[in-house]
C-alpha cells in the first residue's frame, strides 16, 4: 500500500514538473501536456521497478547477515 502511495504521488509531482518544464521551453501547451503525460508514465514505471529492485536487495543483504549471525 506504502509503494502504491508513494508511486502515485511521485507521478502527479512528475507530471507538474514535466508540464512546466516543456512549456517553458516550448511556449506550446500542447506540446508540454504531451510531453508532461508521456514522460511521468514512463518514468513511474521505471520509479516502480527501480523502488522493487532495491527492496529485493535490502531483503537480501538482511537474509544474508541473518545467514551469517547464525
Amino acid at each position: 500500500m506504502r509503494l502504491a502511495l508513494k508511486t502515485a504521488t511521485y507521478a502527479a509531482m512528475h507530471l507538474t514538473v514535466a508540464v512546466a518544464v516543456a512549456y517553458v521551453l516550448t511556449r506550446d501547451w500542447r506540446i508540454a501536456l504531451a510531453v508532461g503525460i508521456i514522460e511521468p508514465m514512463v518514468q513511474t514505471v521505471a520509479f516502480n521497478i527501480h523502488e522493487r529492485l532495491w527492496t529485493r536487495a535490502d531483503k537480501r543483504k538482511a537474509e544474508r547477515a541473518e545467514a551469517a549471525a547464525a
